[in-house]
């Protein structure tokens, strides 16, 4: 009876001792799991508002500022920059993050603009990598020429990441958006296109990484080829 007795206490101490044990490791579960849902939620709901700022997106009636600049990406963009410094919206234009291998006559051949717009009102930008490096070129040229507003023309699904970088380094100029709409975009079904659901996807995270970076400041690059060659 004795032998039983003894041999019974050291289950009775396990299943005395497993709700103890058990306790807070279901409560951490069980709270961890609410933060991945709602984080898991809040990401969704930040896309579904980013999707709708960028398809309902378009450029101002009558687009005016002290000058334009265009971050390269595609001739589309270049285009329509060209276009708006021809009517007057603009003093000047800078064409940002221009490959070096490309040249002045070639962009000019390109947008079929007269020649003596360019000699006056164009200036290419070289140095920028990317829209990190786009947002400290304009900025440079910005405050060397002494501009207070500025037309940023880009593709609308770029905009808003633009516009980030340009206030984080420049919050004392007046940027104003002039989105080139995404032809893959406007069709009011573009979430089942897989080519622009990507497009998009990849630029929600990408401005996710970019809010992150510029609160924290930690990963922020120059994005400029003349910083890369001081390093």
């Amino acid at each position: 009876m004795l032998r039983n007795t003894i041999r019974s206490k050291p289950e009775l101490n396990r299943s005395d001792s497993d709700p103890v044990r058990r306790g807070p490791v279901r409560r951490m579960l069980r709270w961890g799991g609410f933060a991945v849902v709602l984080a898991a939620a809040l990401i969704f709901g930040g896309f579904l508002r980013f999707a709708d700022s960028v398809t309902t997106l378009k450029p101002p009636a009558e687009p005016h500022a002290d000058a334009i600049v265009v971050l390269t990406g595609g001739y589309q963009r270049i285009d329509q920059a060209v276009e708006l410094l021809q009517k007057g919206a603009g003093k000047r234009l800078l064409i940002s993050g221009v490959h070096p291998t490309t040249t002045r006559a070639q962009i000019r051949k390109m947008t079929q603009a007269a020649p003596e717009l360019f000699s006056c009102c164009v200036d290419i930008g070289y140095d920028a990598l990317d829209t990190i490096g786009n947002a400290e070129e304009a900025t440079n040229w910005i405050h060397a020429k002494g501009y207070k507003s500025v037309l940023i023309v880009t593709n609308n699904y770029h905009m808003p990441r633009s516009l980030a970088e340009l206030a984080y380094v420049d919050p004392d100029t007046q940027f104003i958006p002039y989105p080139v709409v995404n032809t893959d975009l406007k069709n009011a079904n573009w979430f089942t296109d897989p080519n622009a659901m990507r497009v998009m996807l990849a630029e929600y995270a990408k401005v996710l990484l970019a809010g992150a970076r510029n609160i924290t400041g930690l990963g922020r690059h120059p994005g400029l080829r003349s910083a890369e060659g001081d390093e």
